[in-house]
């Protein structure tokens, strides 16, 4: 269990604003190569802003975090397991706001008393042309979700102890839409849950930092 202290959460904080473990030995399972950060911001047109939000939240004395299964829908997106997130809107003053903003729209809590930890690398959607930024945020007690059911088919709450176990990397043949076909995909076993495409990047790196407060 990790527990729900002061200390990891400071530490956590720190190995923000040292170099990040990136997503280089997750997407060298699969395979194939996301193009480089550096060459999708040269794109014309440029991607699209988006973030999530990763929180971490005490519960039982320990730390959690928030999955949502997305509804079936015509998207690319349909039907995955993500982190609460959006596009960015013209209103936020930056993507950390537009992280908060969109989960408590999605999510029904609201996050201004969320304390913001930083960011984990960025990461490049190539069918929506969407570069996504992770916020990870902290808040002690998650409070009472009212999801919205447009937006959320169901909440997957994950303790983080969950995220280190070893039996969770898995593969899956699953249609993926960079490629246009069928291949066979790294992903996350997480609650019975199938965690894979950019989701599983985050997850992937946030696993990675916590390796390093053990």
């Amino acid at each position: 269990m990790i527990a729900a202290n002061a200390e990891v959460i400071e530490r956590l904080r720190a190995s923000l604003c040292e170099p990040l473990p990136g997503h280089g030995a997750f997407i060298e399972l699969s395979g194939y190569q996301r193009p480089e950060i550096d060459e999708v911001l040269r794109r014309t047109p440029p991607p699209k802003e988006s973030a999530v939000l990763v929180l971490l939240y005490e519960e039982q004395r320990e730390l959690r975090t928030l999955l949502m299964l997305r509804p079936t829908y015509k998207g690319v997106h349909s039907g995955q397991v993500a982190f609460p997130g959006g596009h960015r809107e013209a209103g936020d003053t930056d993507l950390r706001q537009t992280a908060l903003r969109e989960f408590s729209e999605e999510i029904g809590i609201a996050s201004d008393h969320f304390v913001v930890l930083g960011t984990l690398t960025r990461v490049f959607i190539p069918p929506s042309n969407t570069l996504v930024t992770p916020v990870l945020t902290y808040v002690g007690a998650l409070g009472t979700p009212s999801p919205d059911p447009k937006e959320v088919e169901a909440l997957i709450p994950v303790p983080l102890e969950e995220l280190l176990r070893d039996d969770i990397l898995k593969h899956r043949t699953l249609y993926v839409h960079a490629l246009k076909r069928e291949a066979e995909v790294p992903c996350w076993d997480i609650s019975g849950h199938v965690v894979w495409g950019a989701t599983a990047l985050m997850v992937a790196e946030l696993r990675e930092l916590l390796f390093r407060l053990r």
